[in-house]
């Protein structure tokens, strides 16, 4: 049976920057090193070479008649690397002398004059080359590549070797310095996990390093949006509870009145009157549902991944409202009257389903306080010569509001005392939150033809 293969778990931020500095430290010091082993072998060449010519000009300087056996069969010994230095005298295609390590074969060609690279008898050689005094006489001074490796080497080694020692303490060293430096995260993790699951409070940012701050700040921001969210569906809880336990009251006592009623009439009012409370709970949970919604867009809006890119021609759903809301006017005489000409090409920067939700509110609370027989005047204009600005303004002929009581305008369950009508004064909550989530601006006051309320509404 075949299993998934598992994914490697991801490894630690400390351990890949240990790898990470510790591979880039390990290259440059073998680059440093194969960099010191060049100039080192290149600058011992050329003091070798050096010591080469000088030998070469010593033996050109001494005539050859009066070079004694011992002289003919030994190198001159200058320095402590001459006794590896060897030399041969050539007259022509003959031997005239060299010295006792020198091979009999010629150490490089004799017509050449200056350094030259040679193998003879299987070992490689470095050779100089000059003309003696005597005439055709070739003096050839010779060293084995071999022995200048050596002294490359034990050089190169006397430099290398402290830095090979200091290898593993700058890798402690390293190693120290990141593990400090990852510390906050882990303090981080450890104060994030041991926080209570109900704790919303913001971490602390003093002594965070400026690396890590972006990350404690966005998470504080994410503790206050998540704050604000569940503090928001508590209200919206406590709020619903307490709004809806009136509707379903007043349903369940129409329902006991019907299932006690004893004659047809009284069956039918308490009936009606049952629908009717029915019909103001759908009411009321729909405006909940939609502030639900609003205020969940709102948080998401917050957090950056809100959808601002909408635009709705407003004439039009205005004009889908109004006959919406008709029939509900038509049974208390009522009229909806559309200012013409209106902005046919003027777009609300709102969602189709929020344009009509907005409108649909503000008519609704026009048409509810409005005596009978009045009419709802709706004007939707564009300021100035069309530079892109739009207004709507709604105006009743209802009793209006005092300004203390259009400045509560908004708050949940606000209503005015007194009207006579039923409501859940749900509907301003919802057009001030999506004036809000939207960026318009809502100003009430008082109709100057109508008397009553006036709403506009400016983006």
């Amino acid at each position: 049976m075949n299993h998934a293969t598992q994914p490697r778990a991801p490894r630690s931020l400390q351990t890949r920057l240990l790898t990470t500095v510790l591979a880039l430290v390990l290259v440059v010091w073998s680059l440093a090193a194969a960099l010191a082993w060049r100039e080192t072998r290149h600058e011992v060449n050329e003091l070798l070479d050096a010591h080469l010519a000088q030998t070469a000009a010593l033996l050109r300087l001494q005539p050859l008649d009066e070079l004694d056996e011992k002289q003919l069969n030994e190198a001159p010994d200058l320095d402590r690397h001459q006794p590896h230095v060897v030399f041969q005298l050539w007259h022509e295609d003959q031997l005239l002398a060299r010295s006792a390590s020198a091979p009999q074969q010629p150490l490089a060609q004799r017509r050449k004059r200056g350094f030259a690279d040679s193998e003879v008898e299987g070992k490689a050689w470095r050779v100089f080359v000059t003309p003696g005094r005597e005439r055709d006489v070739r003096i050839l001074v010779g060293e084995r590549q071999s022995v200048r490796d050596e002294i490359v080497l034990a050089s190169l080694t006397s430099i290398l070797k402290p830095l090979a020692w200091a290898l593993p303490l700058l890798a402690l060293g390293i190693w120290w310095v990141v593990r400090g430096s990852v510390r906050p995260l882990g303090r981080l993790g450890q104060a994030v996990a041991a926080r209570r699951p109900q704790s919303l409070a913001p971490l602390p940012t003093q002594g965070v390093p400026p690396e890590v701050l972006p990350l404690v700040t966005a998470l504080n921001d994410l503790f206050e949006r998540t704050a604000r969210l569940l503090a928001t569906e508590q209200q919206f809880t406590a709020d619903a509870a307490h709004e809806l336990r009136t509707p379903i009251a007043g349903i369940r006592m129409q329902a006991q009145v019907a299932q006690g009623a004893t004659d047809a009439q009284e069956r039918t009012q308490a009936l009606e009157a049952t629908v009717q409370g029915c019909d103001r709970a759908t009411r009321l949970v729909e405006q909940l549902l939609q502030l639900a919604r609003l205020d969940a867009e709102s948080t998401s809006t917050s957090s950056g991944d809100g959808d601002t890119g909408h635009s709705t021609p407003l004439a039009d759903a205005a004009r889908q409202v109004a006959a919406d809301l008709q029939t509900t006017a038509n049974r208390r005489q009522q009229r909806i009257v559309l200012h013409e000409p209106l902005a046919p090409g003027l777009p609300v920067p709102l969602p189709e389903a929020l344009a009509r939700v907005l409108l649909r509110n503000l008519l609704d609370n026009a048409l509810r306080y409005s005596p009978s027989g009045a009419e709802v005047h709706l004007h939707i204009t564009a300021p100035g010569n069309g530079g892109g600005h739009g207004c709507l303004v709604v105006e009743d002929s209802g009793p209006g509001l005092t300004p203390q009581e259009q400045a509560r305008l908004g708050e949940r369950f606000f209503r005015v005392l007194g009207t006579g009508q039923s409501g859940s004064g749900l509907g301003w909550s919802i057009v001030q939150r999506i004036a809000r989530l939207h960026h318009l601006s809502v100003n009430t006051g008082t109709s100057p033809t109508l008397g009553g309320l006036r709403v506009e509404v400016g983006w």
